[in-house]
């Protein structure tokens, strides 16, 4: 610990009871947890953010869609909607947050919906789909008490796993660390390609797993890059050497190495997780980028970022310009991925005949 994080570890403390006093009494059953009879799935996690939910959920999008009707279920951060919401092709980032949006303009075929209550929001789930949903994949919704989920999957951050984190505001822990006793799958996520076994071995000692728990291990991969404007952009991303990076993401480290090994040149502008851009943030991205000397020039984003640019006025700005967003996907290593998506397969068919 630093000395800041000494200072304010009182109130880490303090935060920790209250959490850990919530806990108790769901486990003890004087707050009530609803389990539903039909498979339900949550991804979520210890941190405050930067662990990869959305890819993982879209990974488990991909495994599930081509067997069973999925329907993802989120809180829908920073809309500006409440209560239980369905999306549909009209939805905007304003009505479900950007996380769904991206769900939803990905994989057309998926049920998404929103909704703060996560008990209420199953309910009204099923009450609205005329025809049955196989699985409900829970978007983090670890520390959502109110619900028990058939399959709990906890991510944590290769680079700073929980165990190794100190609880808010000494760290970035939402609750003490054994809250992961919660969790039936716990994967360590972004990992490097070429992590060794002595480095799984040394992170599974760290975290210490429940005899009923299952640890894998994913990393990121990094798709071709897309265009903001197809029609109006010309350039060739991979022959770029300079690269305006701007972000709203928790932890853009992983991204920016892998720029980095592509040999660009990067400046970077960073705004907080889940930020609603205004129209003088993108004037600022732009006046950043024409200060860059080096005529071989690009401007780069992510795609949670780039669902974010709705606003009519941001694309008359970027329309000339050369922005590129990046897809992600996760995978998990050969040994890690056939297990992993064994046992998932093997949770909804045995919940579906229960």
């Amino acid at each position: 610990m630093n000395i800041l994080q000494l200072i304010v570890y009182p109130i880490s403390l303090f935060y920790g009871v209250l959490t850990s006093i919530r806990n108790l009494l769901y486990d003890g059953g004087f707050f009530k947890s609803v389990k539903f009879d039909f498979p339900i799935i949550n991804v979520g996690n210890l941190n405050m953010g930067g662990t990869g939910k959305t890819p993982h959920i879209e990974y488990l999008i991909r495994l599930l869609s081509e067997q069973y009707k999925v329907a993802t279920l989120s809180r829908g951060y920073k809309r500006k909607t409440t209560g239980f919401v369905m999306a549909n092709e009209k939805s905007t980032i304003a009505d479900i947050g950007d996380e769904p949006k991206q769900f939803m303009t990905k994989y057309p075929q998926l049920i998404v919906s929103v909704c703060e209550k996560r008990v209420n929001g199953i309910a009204q789930l099923i009450k609205y789909n005329k025809t049955p949903i196989n699985a409900i994949l829970l978007d983090d919704a670890f520390q959502h008490r109110s619900i028990k989920p058939g399959l709990n999957i906890l991510l944590t951050n290769f680079n700073k796993p929980f165990s190794t984190d100190y609880i808010f505001p000494s760290g970035n822990l939402r609750e003490f660390k054994n809250g992961y006793k919660r969790a039936d799958i716990i994967i360590v996520t972004k990992c490097p390609k070429n992590i060794t076994a002595v480095e799984k071995n040394r992170i599974i000692q760290e975290i210490k797993p429940q005899p009923y728990q299952r640890i894998f291990f994913s990393y990121i991969e990094y798709k071709s890059m897309v265009p903001f404007n197809k029609k109006e952009v010309n350039v060739n991303p991979e022959n770029a050497s300079s690269v305006l990076l701007f972000t709203g993401i928790a932890n853009t480290e992983p991204l920016e190495k892998y720029l980095v090994e592509k040999k660009y040149n990067i400046q970077s502008v960073h705004f907080q997780d889940h930020h609603v851009f205004t129209l003088s943030d993108i004037n600022k991205i732009k006046e950043r980028f024409n200060k860059i000397t080096d005529t071989n020039k690009i401007i780069i984003t992510t795609e949670k970022d780039f669902m974010r640019f709705e606003n009519k006025e941001f694309n008359n700005i970027l329309t000339n310009l050369p922005v590129f967003y990046i897809p992600i996907e996760v995978n998990f290593f050969e040994n890690d991925k056939l297990s992993f998506n064994k046992q998932v397969l093997d949770y909804i068919e045995h919940d579906r005949k229960n």
